[in-house]
C-alpha cells in the first residue's frame, strides 16, 4: 500500500526494489484484506467478499475473466477484492465538499486523490460561468439534458459513450434510446482497447468474439499468451493455467516485459500457495519488442509451411484447410516470401528462440492464442490478429476442445455491450430486428467512435457528450486535445459512481449524475432486481448488489436512461420506458426478440451460472462473405526508432484498476511510491548517456514532424526487451497523437510510441 494519507494528494517519492518472480500468495491476500477493510469496514467487505463472482452474487467490475463451474467460496483475486470494496467505500462526496472545492481545484488533483474522496451522493450541476458544481434535483437535471438534446440541430451533435462497467439491461435501452433518438454515435470503450480484436476476427471469422471457453483453456496442449499481464489485469486467469499446467499443457508467454504472474503463480487457496513455491507457468517467455508480434507470428507459419514440405501430411490439416477455410495458396505464397533478416529486426528475437517456440508448436496439438491490448494498441493490431488466426487454421486449431482464439477483455461487461448493440458501427440486421420490435426506422448511418467523437467535438460537429460510467478524459490518447474537446462542449454530463477526472475537465453546462454501483442492492418499483454481463467467453449471467445503496438519492443506469427517455422523446409510443424501469426482466424478454442467441432469456439465466452464448466457429460455420474461415495477407510492418530512440509501451500498475490508480505502488514490478516513471533495459540507458533514476522528459515522435512532451519521469533500469520502454498510463497517454491509429480499427496506437528521452537540466 501507499503510504501516503488517503486525504492527501500523493506526490512521487521513487523507491525500487527488485521485481518479483511469483504473482498472488499470501502478500496478495494481505494487501486485498488491507485496502478493502480502509475502505469498506469489516461488515462490508464481508458481504461483498463472501458473494463475489457467486452464482447469485454480485459479478466482479474488475474484469471480464468467466467463473469456474465448481466455485470456490473465495472466488476472487486481489484486484477483483480491491475493486469491490473501492465502490462499496464508506466514504462520501457530498454538497458540501462541492461547495469546498471549486471545479479549477479539483482539477489539480491526481485521479488517485480524486477517486479516494468516496462515493458519489446526489446530482450536481456546473452552471455556465459557475465555479463550483451545485445541487440539483433529479427532475430538473433530467430536464435540463433532455433541452439540450432536443434543441440541437441534429441528433448527431449528441455523444453518447459508455465503459465496460454498464450492464447489459442498461447498454441495450442506451443504444435503444439513442438511436430512437436519432443517432449512432455509441462511442465505447472498446474503441480504444479490443476494437483491433474484433476487426480482425470479423474479417477471418465473421464474428468479432473469442471461440474457446474455460474448460478449453484447461485441456489445452499449448496456450500462447501475447502482449498481456494476466497477473495484475485478470489475475484469476492464472488459476486457469495452473489447470493448464497440472493437465500437461504448456505455457508460451510472449511479451516486452517479464511479468510476475506468468513467472510463477501462488495460488492462495492451495497449500502449495501458500507454504510452497505455487506452479511456474511460462514454459517459455519469449522477450519481444513491441509490435514484434506479427513477424513472431509470420515466421512461425512459414515453418509450419516449411516442416510440412519436408513430412507431407503430417504437419498441417489438409482436410480442415479444404474444407473449411479460403486463400491458402495465396497466403502461402505470401508466407513463404518472409525472411528471417525482417523478422529478426522487427521481433528483437535470435533464431534459436524462434525455432524454439516452432518446436513447441509442432509438439502441440491443441493451440490457444490469447491476447490483450499489447497487440491491439498498435498501428498494425489487426494484421497481426488475422496472422495469428492464419496460425491457428493451419492445423485446424479451431472450432474444436482445446483450440482457438481468446481475445481477453478488461472490463466487465465489455464484450455485453457491445452484443446489445452499444457500437457505432452496428449491423442492418441488428437495426432491423431493433426497428421491428419497436416499430420505428433506427438510423442508418455510421456513428462516431470515441477517436472520431473527439475529433467532432474538437470541430463543433459534437455539442453535447453523455457519458455512462468510465472516464473518457482520461481513457482517451491525445489529452491535452481530448480535454480541449469536452471543455468545448456546451454539455456534458457523466453518470458515475465516485469522482473522476472527467468530471473536471467538463463542458460549459456540466452535470454529474450519480448511480447505484454494481455491489449495490436495486429495488424498483415491482421489487429487486439483478442485472446481466457477459464475459470474455460469452458466458451469460446474473449479479445481485449486496449493499444497501450509498445514499438515497442514487438512480440504477436503467432508471436514469428510461427517465432521460421520456423527458426527451416524450410520453407515449411504442416503447414503454416506465415498465423498464419498473421491471428488468421485460427488457430482458425484449432483449430476447431482438439480440440473436437470447432466447427465453429470462429462464436461462435463472440457471445458476447462467448459460453460453452460441458460436458459429464452434459449429464449423462461418459467416463472412464466403461461408468460410479467411487466410490473409499481412504485410510485414515493424516499429522502426531511428537512433537515440526507444518504442515505449503504456501500461497499468499493479495497484491501478483502468484509469484509476488505487495506491502509488506496482508491487510486482519493484516500483513503490511513484508513477512517473520510465522502465528502461540497462544497456539501453547507458547507450542513451542517461543513468539510473535521472529525471527526463519523455519526447514522442510522428511521422508528421510533431512532438508530443511529457515531463518528469525518472528512469528505472528494468530487464525489458532492448530497444523498449515502458510506462503507465492514463499519465503518457498526452504523446499518443488522436490521429495516431491502428489501421481498420481506429484505436490510438498507445504501445508503439517512438521516443526519446530528454534529461531534465540540472536533475540529479
Amino acid at each position: 500500500m501507499s503510504k501516503t494519507r488517503p486525504d492527501a494528494d500523493p506526490q512521487d517519492d521513487l523507491r525500487v526494489t527488485p521485481p518479483k518472480t511469483y504473482a498472488a500468495g499470501v502478500p496478495a491476500v494481505a494487501h486485498a484484506m488491507e485496502y478493502s477493510l480502509a475502505q469498506a469496514g469489516p461488515k462490508r467487505t464481508m458481504l461483498t467478499l463472501l458473494s463475489l463472482n457467486q452464482a447469485e452474487g454480485i459479478d466482479c467490475p474488475g474484469c471480464a475473466w468467466p467463473d469456474p463451474k465448481h466455485r470456490h467460496k473465495n472466488e476472487y483475486c486481489e484486484n477483483g477484492a480491491k475493486h469491490v470494496n473501492d465502490e462499496a467505500t464508506t466514504r462520501r462526496v457530498t454538497r458540501e465538499f462541492f461547495a469546498e472545492h471549486s471545479v479549477a481545484e479539483l482539477d489539480t488533483k491526481s485521479d488517485m486523490w480524486l477517486n479516494h474522496q468516496g462515493r458519489l451522493t446526489e446530482p450536481m450541476v456546473k452552471r455556465p460561468g459557475a465555479t463550483h458544481y451545485e445541487p440539483i434535483s433529479w427532475d430538473d437535471a433530467l430536464g435540463l439534458v433532455a433541452d439540450e438534446l432536443n434543441a440541437l440541430a441534429s441528433p448527431d451533435e449528441a455523444m453518447f459513450y459508455t465503459s465496460g462497467r454498464l450492464n447489459n439491461e442498461a447498454a441495450f435501452l442506451l443504444q435503444l434510446f439513442s438511436r430512437a433518438y436519432g443517432t449512432n454515435n455509441l462511442p465505447d470503450c472498446s474503441n480504444m482497447c479490443h476494437e483491433s480484436s474484433g476487426s480482425g476476427l470479423g474479417e477471418t471469422l465473421g464474428i468479432g468474439k473469442g471461440s474457446v471457453s474455460l474448460d478449453d483453456i484447461h485441456e489445452s496442449d499449448l496456450v500462447f499468451v501475447v502482449g498481456q499481464n494476466p497477473g495484475t489485469n485478470h489475475p484469476r486467469m492464472l488459476s486457469a493455467l495452473e489447470e493448464t499446467k497440472r493437465n500437461g499443457g504448456r505455457v508460451i508467454a510472449v511479451n516486452p516485459l517479464p511479468e510476475a504472474g506468468l513467472i510463477r503463480f501462488k495460488n492462495p487457496q492451495k497449500p502449495s500457495g501458500v507454504i510452497g513455491r505455487g506452479t511456474p507457468i511460462a514454459d517459455v517467455f519469449v522477450k519481444i519488442r513491441p509490435g514484434g508480434d506479427l513477424a513472431l507470428f509470420q515466421m512461425l507459419n512459414r515453418l509450419l509451411l516449411e516442416a510440412e514440405d519436408a513430412a507431407p501430411g503430417t504437419v498441417l490439416d489438409h482436410d480442415y484447410i479444404a474444407a473449411h477455410t479460403t486463400g491458402f495458396e495465396e497466403f502461402a505464397a505470401h508466407t513463404r516470401a518472409v525472411t528471417w533478416e525482417h523478422v529478426l529486426e522487427a521481433t528483437g528475437l535470435t533464431r534459436e528462440e524462434i525455432e524454439g517456440v516452432h518446436r513447441e508448436v509442432l509438439a502441440a496439438g491443441k493451440v490457444i492464442v490469447c491476447w490483450a491490448m499489447g497487440l491491439t494498441q498498435h498501428r498494425h493490431g489487426v494484421p497481426t490478429i488475422r496472422e495469428l488466426v492464419s496460425f491457428l487454421l493451419l492445423r485446424g486449431n479451431l472450432g474444436r476442445p482445446g483450440a482457438g482464439v481468446c481475445p481477453v477483455r478488461g472490463h466487465s461487461n465489455v464484450q455485453g455491450d457491445r452484443t446489445m448493440g452499444i457500437w457505432e458501427r452496428v449491423p442492418d440486421s441488428f437495426l432491423d430486428a431493433l426497428g421491428t420490435e419497436f416499430s420505428f426506422e433506427p438510423p442508418r448511418h455510421h456513428g462516431f467512435d470515441s477517436v472520431e467523437g473527439v475529433r467532432a467535438m474538437r470541430d463543433g460537429r459534437a455539442r453535447v457528450f453523455v457519458g455512462v460510467a468510465g472516464n473518457f478524459v482520461r481513457a482517451m490518447s491525445d489529452s491535452d486535445v481530448t480535454e480541449a474537446a469536452l471543455r468545448s462542449c456546451r454539455l456534458t454530463v457523466q453518470i458515475s459512481t465516485k469522482l473522476n477526472r472527467s468530471h473536471t475537465v467538463c463542458g460549459e453546462t456540466a452535470l454529474i449524475l450519480p448511480t447505484l454501483g454494481r455491489s449495490d442492492r436495486d429495488v424498483q418499483a415491482t421489487g429487486e432486481q439483478f442485472v446481466t454481463v457477459e464475459d470474455s467467453m460469452s458466458e451469460v449471467h446474473q449479479s445481485r448488489g449486496r449493499l444497501d445503496p450509498a445514499s438515497p438519492d442514487l438512480l440504477s443506469e436503467v432508471a436514469i436512461i428510461t427517465r432521460l427517455a421520456r423527458r426527451t422523446l416524450g410520453e407515449g409510443g411504442a416503447i414503454p420506458w416506465e415498465d423498464f424501469e419498473a421491471d428488468y426482466a421485460l427488457v430482458r424478454d425484449r432483449i430476447a426478440r431482438v439480440v440473436p442467441g437470447f432466447d427465453d432469456f429470462n429462464a436461462r439465466v435463472a440457471v445458476p451460472g447462467g448459460f453460453r452464448l452460441p458460436n458459429p466457429v464452434n459449429e464449423g460455420r462461418f459467416p463472412t462473405p464466403s461461408g468460410k474461415a479467411v487466410f490473409t495477407c499481412n504485410d510485414l510492418d515493424m516499429i522502426a526508432a531511428p537512433p537515440g530512440h526507444l518504442v515505449l509501451q503504456s501500461l497499468r500498475s499493479h495497484d491501478q484498476w483502468n484509469t484509476i490508480p488505487y495506491a502509488m505502488n506496482d508491487r510486482y514490478r519493484g516500483i513503490h511510491d511513484a508513477r512517473r516513471i520510465v522502465m528502461v533495459n540497462p544497456d539501453d540507458i547507458a547507450e542513451l548517456g542517461l543513468a539510473d533514476r535521472d529525471l527526463v522528459d519523455i519526447v514522442s515522435i510522428w511521422t508528421d514532424g510533431s512532438e508530443r512532451r511529457a515531463e518528469g519521469f525518472r528512469v528505472v533500469a528494468y530487464p525489458a526487451a532492448r530497444g523498449s520502454a515502458a510506462s503507465y498510463y492514463p499519465e503518457t497517454n498526452v504523446l499518443v497523437p488522436l490521429d495516431s491509429v491502428a489501421e481498420v480499427s481506429n484505436t490510438p496506437t498507445s504501445k508503439g510510441v517512438i521516443v526519446r528521452l530528454e534529461r531534465v537540466a540540472g536533475s540529479s
